[in-house]
């Protein structure tokens, strides 16, 4: 039988398409047809309040912007956030399953919530910033940052993984194209990935807006997930599968990711395949320097 093919249409979320209630961005595993993964973004007013239920799934309390206090099972985490996804790492909160949180932010901010359904139960915990792995990854122009702050192996939950990836304008990332949709132990992972944007302002060009673009080729699995999108500040892509990359930052404007994972491997692990056909590029990175510009910063900024 030939896969359905998801398309842009279904799979790129420009800004506020998706906004639900006090969310800007709210992606449920019901509303992305798929079973586990799930983001929302919530802007809280200086002063602002807002309490949900964990119900199924675990969550990483993120701060996009600004400060926040997070409370849930009589533990209250303290989270010093950061001005902006280009300015700093941020510390997070962990979230259990079959829990209550509340969050409080005195001067206001925008918070990602990165959920993932899962069976176990795991404590609450708070993730220093000085403890988030930050990476330099590829060379030349194909340098990016990569923020481990949820990576498997870095922070302990059950089914989510989450990290930031930051690109200098110009570069591309993601790349060479690689997908996670097939279930091979020790080689490759099945997981269900949402892509959130924030493009960074030219500061000499004001009036000039920042985008990036995203790709994703359908790779056999699956349903045959095929998207060319541009992509600006509070975008989502939805990758169900496929071959996914570049992400391609344009000139003269910084480009951050959030990546939100989980599947049903009963590992936690991102094991990933290069496409045959573009793996040789990183044959070229022993030859090429990593980006000047690397990194935007380092855990203690």
């Amino acid at each position: 039988m030939t896969p359905r093919i998801r398309t842009a249409d279904a799979c790129h979320l420009p800004a506020g398409s998706a906004a639900a209630g006090p969310y800007a961005l709210k992606v449920s595993p019901e509303s992305a047809g798929w079973a586990h993964s799930s983001l929302r973004v919530l802007p809280l007013a200086p002063g602002g309040r807002h309490t949900f239920a964990t119900g199924d799934s675990e969550w990483i309390v993120l701060p996009l912007s600004g400060s926040c206090t997070v409370a849930t099972g009589g533990e209250t985490f303290e989270l010093r956030g950061r001005s902006g996804v280009f300015a700093a790492v941020s510390d997070f909160a962990y979230v259990p399953r079959d829990a209550e949180a509340t969050l409080v932010s005195a001067a206001g901010g925008r918070f990602a919530l990165a959920g993932a359904r899962c069976t176990r139960r795991l404590p609450a915990r708070y993730g220093p910033a000085d403890g988030v792995p930050v990476e330099l990854r590829g060379a030349g122009g194909c340098s990016r940052q990569v923020n481990n702050f949820a990576a498997a192996g870095v922070f302990e939950a059950d089914r989510l993984i989450a990290v930031e990836v930051l690109t200098p304008g110009g570069n591309w990332s993601s790349y060479p194209p690689h997908k996670h949709d097939q279930p091979r132990p020790g080689e490759e992972s099945v997981l269900e990935e949402i892509y959130y944007y924030e493009i960074a302002d030219a500061p000499a060009h004001p009036a000039a807006e920042g985008v990036g673009y995203q790709r994703v080729t359908p790779s056999g699995h699956g349903t045959g997930t095929d998207v060319l999108a541009e992509v600006r500040t509070g975008d989502a892509v939805l990758i169900p599968d496929g071959w996914h990359g570049p992400s391609i930052a344009a000139p003269g404007h910084d480009m951050y990711y959030l990546n939100v994972m989980a599947g049903p491997d009963a590992e936690r692990a991102w094991l990933i395949s290069d496409h045959p056909d573009h793996a040789w590029i990183r044959d070229r990175w022993r030859d090429e320097r990593t980006d000047p510009r690397l990194p935007f910063y380092r855990p203690e900024a």
